[in-house]
């Protein structure tokens, strides 16, 4: 799978999202997405055992 992290321009982590229709979601909901940083594959593996990748979005 791969997830992707969502940075505001501050550089802070916005969200992480499994598809590119959620960083849709994110943009249409006004969220200040600067930049979109591919996981690596380590970082991947975390979010896929820990839960959905929703459960790490901050407001969704």
């Amino acid at each position: 799978m791969t997830y992707y992290t969502c940075f505001d321009q501050g550089g802070d982590v916005i969200a992480r999202c499994q598809t590119q229709q959620q960083i849709a979601v994110l943009r249409e909901m006004g969220r200040p997405i600067s930049k979109i940083q591919k996981m690596r594959q380590e970082e991947a593996v975390v979010c896929s055992l820990t839960g959905s990748p929703a459960e790490y979005d901050e407001e969704l």
